[in-house]
């Protein structure tokens, strides 16, 4: 049963509202879907709200690489890492999957750390994902998400490397590369908004990375393309994740879809987890946007 309610923070404090346009909408999709779902939606500037099993843990394939984004950012802002420090690519360094350094640069080719952060975001690079732990650790993202009240946010391991890099070996067998529930998703998503993320500057950098992501499946499908949409997303087999805010015509609004153990597999098009993140997204734009 879905709660149409406040999941009240000092931010938004007095100002949240029931929301039953959103719940008539969204249920009858969520409940339609073969697999497990967790759906958190929020009006950052209203408040107004609507969540599915929105602390339920569940796996968020690279939707991870946000908070990773976060924590680095976090670690520049402290003088940790140089954003600008040069890595070099090694035939050691290169993982499979998503991205265009395995496939498409030679080792000894060169690329910032910053660069690594926008492939990690922009098209999901796992080898870009990986040079970038290599600088900020594995445990360092759990660590600042607990701090910042998302204790269930966590990294356990480097892409494509679980058997030696966990830091978390029963995580990581029963969620993979990373966990997250829909509810902390959107304190990310709220703080990132209202500039709270490690600084101001740091928040507009990191909304800048977000606005690049390539995915057309999922959230933007079928929005407006007057609609902006910051976001980061994930897919595997019986996965697909997306976590984001929306530009809509009336204000910003955050949204996070969790999807696992679906049913349908398929890497294709009209794959039933990407079209429920796309119908959600395109749902809560119109609940908001339309009379």
């Amino acid at each position: 049963m879905a709660l149409v309610a406040p999941l009240m923070h000092p931010a938004d404090a007095g100002i949240a509202a029931e929301s039953f346009p959103l719940a008539q909408r969204l249920q009858p999709l969520i409940e339609a879907h073969h697999g497990r779902v967790a759906v958190a939606v929020e009006h950052l500037e209203t408040g107004e709200r609507f969540v599915h099993h929105e602390d339920e843990v569940l796996p968020t394939a690279s939707l991870i690489k946000f908070p990773v984004l976060i924590e680095l950012y976090r670690q520049a802002d402290e003088g940790r890492v140089d954003l600008d420090m040069r890595l070099t690519l090694r035939a050691e360094d290169k993982v499979p999957g998503s991205g265009i350094l395995t496939p498409h640069f030679s080792p000894g080719a060169s690329l910032t750390l910053r660069d690594a952060a926008r492939l990690m975001i922009a098209f999901s690079d796992n080898t870009a994902t990986n040079l970038v732990l290599d600088k900020i650790g594995i445990a360092s993202t759990g660590e600042t998400m607990q701090k910042l009240g998302c204790g269930n946010t966590r990294l356990h391991h480097k892409v494509f490397l679980r058997e030696t890099t966990s830091i978390a070996p029963q995580r990581s067998e029963r969620y993979g590369l990373g966990s997250t529930t829909a509810a902390e998703m959107l304190i990310l998503l709220g703080k990132l908004q209202r500039r709270e993320l490690v600084s101001r500057e740091a928040s507009e950098a990191m909304l800048a990375h977000l606005k690049t992501c390539e995915d057309k499946q999922k959230f933007p499908r079928y929005l407006p393309d007057a609609v902006e949409v910051a976001f980061k997303t994930g897919s595997l087999d019986a996965i697909r994740t997306a976590a984001g805010i929306l530009y809509t015509r009336a204000g910003p609004v955050a949204l996070c879809v969790l999807t696992a153990d679906n049913e349908d597999r398929r890497w294709t098009r009209d794959n039933a987890g990407d079209l429920l993140c796309a119908e959600i997204a395109r749902e809560v734009n119109q609940a908001f946007t339309q009379p």
